[in-house]
C-alpha cells in the first residue's frame, strides 16, 4: 500500500465532525437505553408545564405530541450514528482516491458538519415540541438548524460522489 500524504486540516475537521456526529448517536442511545424513564419524564413535565395554556387541557393532543418527541428523540439517535458512520465512510473514500483539492476539502467539511447539525436538529426538536404544542411548530423553529444541516450533508454526497467518478488523484 502507498503511503497517503498528509490529510488537509478540512478533511481532518471534517472526519472529526463525522466521528462526533457517531458519537453523539453512540451517547444518546447509551443514555436512552440507561435511563430512557428521565427522558421521557423530562419530556412529560415539559409538556405538562403548559397544559392549560398551550394544550386547552386536550390531554389526547399533549399525549401525542409526547410521543412523537420521543419519536424525533430517537430519530436524533438514529441519525447521529447512521448519518455520522455514512459521512465518514465517503470521507474515507476521498482520501483514498488521493484527492487534495479544494472539493475534496469543502466536500469532507460538508458531510461531517451536516451529519451532526441534522443529529442534533432532531434532538432540539424532540425537546422543544412539548413547550411548544406541536412537533411541527418545534422543526419550524429550528429549521436554521435543519436546512443546514440537511443541505450540507447532501452536497457532500454530491461531491463525493463526483470525485469518485472523475476518479483523479491529485495531490
Amino acid at each position: 500500500m502507498t503511503d497517503l500524504p498528509a490529510l488537509s486540516t478540512a478533511t481532518r475537521a471534517g472526519a472529526v465532525l463525522a466521528l462526533c456526529a457517531i458519537l453523539f448517536g453512540y451517547v444518546l442511545g447509551g443514555l436512552f437505553g440507561f435511563n430512557e424513564e428521565a427522558v421521557k419524564s423530562r419530556i412529560d413535565a415539559r409538556a405538562d408545564a403548559v397544559i392549560t395554556t398551550v394544550y386547552n387541557g386536550d390531554v389526547a393532543a399533549r399525549n401525542s405530541v409526547v410521543a412523537k418527541s420521543w419519536d424525533y428523540l430517537k430519530r436524533a439517535h438514529m441519525h447521529g450514528g447512521g448519518i455520522g458512520a455514512a459521512a465518514l465512510a465517503a470521507i474515507i473514500a476521498i482520501v483514498l482516491m488521493g484527492d487534495r483539492d479544494r472539493l475534496a476539502d469543502l466536500t469532507s467539511l460538508a458531510l461531517g458538519a451536516g451529519a451532526l447539525l441534522y443529529s442534533v436538529y432532531w434532538l432540539m426538536a424532540g425537546f422543544r415540541a412539548p413547550g411548544m404544542g406541536s412537533t411541527g411548530a418545534a422543526k419550524e423553529s429550528l429549521a436554521f438548524i435543519a436546512v443546514p444541516g440537511a443541505g450540507l450533508s447532501l452536497l457532500g454526497v454530491a461531491g463525493a460522489i463526483l470525485i469518485v467518478i472523475r476518479g483523479r488523484r491529485s495531490g
